[in-house]
């Protein structure tokens, strides 16, 4: 009762259509009253089933109205947000209802279904293309990444060119590192290889030379490690989206770029960022000019670095980050090993003494079987290129 006085009290113009659902909520609560107050425990078994079943039923009914309710109310006060971005022109208010928005897809996937499915992403990618400070632009990229966990996010998207709109807003370097690198943030959410949906995003492969042009920009100038993070988890799942990206990141020296941002701490100083990094760098590794651009600019050397990586005393938190980065790291150096140069350098680096003892002690892999498998995997390419390295030992 409290809950249907509270909205209709909130919003007075609530459609007649919450309103009813509200009236037949109150009606099951007084149905309820109604079978508890005559119930008493002298009854017999039969009318105790009864009164029993029917108790069921009104709450089973109950539920259902109420849960339709709630959809009802959240639909209702989503489209209310979104057409305050299309009509309002106060700034404050226009922050408030992205705000809003923002918050209602931290409830849950659910909420982001009915947001995109109310005009949410149409009327956040209109902000984005009009003129409007560089808050509110970064704002309603945050939404848009946030409503993109769903396909229907994703699907609006498309519809409105929003890839395009990410396109100019990446490229067009007018715009304050923090609007590209939230840009960059919905980039990688729409790439995500956990969707398998994401493959139909046609215009994504039209403009994706531009936009990984425009990520490796943002990763060799990012001003902090946050921005870094951004580009590259950005860039990482493009080259799972589409194998064109991995030619177009060696063809724009990526490796040169990301080694570098490897040995500057104020980009690259979590494993986060080390395993977007070696994951580009994985998929890189299967292109025939990869190994030399490796060994030119010092790459054996950085994943022989992060396969001594460790976690941060008390941070449990980066431990499945770091799990990626030593797998991806065994993984990089498999595929870079068909190169009998890069064998040859790690071999002189000590990296097989170190696969050993990944192998051999869990606790130094965190116990993780597929670091394992991959540093088997890395063992065996580099035994076949310098079985000289192998010790008898080394097989037990």
């Amino acid at each position: 009762r409290s809950l249907v006085n509270d909205c209709d009290s909130y919003d007075n113009n609530a459609s007649g259509e919450l309103q009813q659902f509200g009236k037949i909520l109150i009606e099951k609560c007084t149905d309820l009253f109604a079978i508890t107050e005559s119930f008493t425990y002298e009854e017999d078994d039969a009318t105790l089933a009864s009164v029993k079943a029917e108790i069921v039923e009104t709450l089973a009914s109950f539920s259902q109205s109420f849960s339709q309710m709630v959809e009802l109310a959240l639909t209702h006060e989503i489209k209310t947000l979104v057409n305050q971005l299309d009509t309002e022109t106060n700034l404050y208010n226009i922050e408030a209802a992205i705000s809003s928005l923002v918050g209602l897809t931290q409830e849950g996937v659910h909420l982001c279904h009915i947001i995109a499915k109310e005009g949410g992403v149409a009327m956040l990618f209109k902000l984005c293309r009009q003129e409007a400070p560089c808050y509110l632009h970064i704002l309603a990229l945050r939404a848009l990444a946030s409503i993109c966990v769903v396909e229907e996010g994703i699907s609006e998207l498309e519809k409105v060119d929003g890839v395009l709109c990410l396109a100019d807003l990446l490229t067009d370097e007018s715009h304050p590192e923090a609007t590209r690198a939230e840009a960059a943030a919905v980039v990688s959410q729409i790439t995500s290889p956990h969707h398998a949906f994401t493959q139909h995003l046609s215009s994504f492969l039209e403009n994706m030379e531009d936009i990984v042009t425009a990520l490796i920009n943002l990763c060799k100038d990012a001003s902090s490690s946050e921005v870094f993070q951004q580009a590259s988890a950005a860039l990482a799942n493009i080259t799972f989206f589409d194998s064109m990206a991995c030619e177009t990141l060696l063809q724009l020296n990526a490796t040169k770029t990301l080694i570098q941002a490897c040995r500057d701490p104020q980009r690259v100083d979590t494993p986060y960022a080390k395993d977007q990094v070696v994951t580009i760098l994985a998929n890189m590794a299967v292109l025939d000019q990869c190994p030399s651009e490796m060994i030119q600019e010092n790459g054996v050397e950085l994943l022989l670095e992060f396969l001594h990586e460790r976690p941060a005393p008390g941070i449990s938190t980066e431990s499945a980050a770091l799990e990626r980065v030593l797998q991806k790291s065994a993984v990089t150096l498999a595929r870079l090993s068909r190169e009998p140069n890069v064998s040859s350098i790690a071999s002189s680096l000590n990296c097989i003494p170190r696969l050993i003892e990944l192998c051999r002690s869990p606790s130094e892999r965190n116990n993780s079987d597929s670091v394992l498998v991959a540093c088997l995997a890395a063992l065996r390419k580099l035994a076949m290129a310098s079985p000289q390295c192998i010790e008898d030992s080394d097989y037990q």
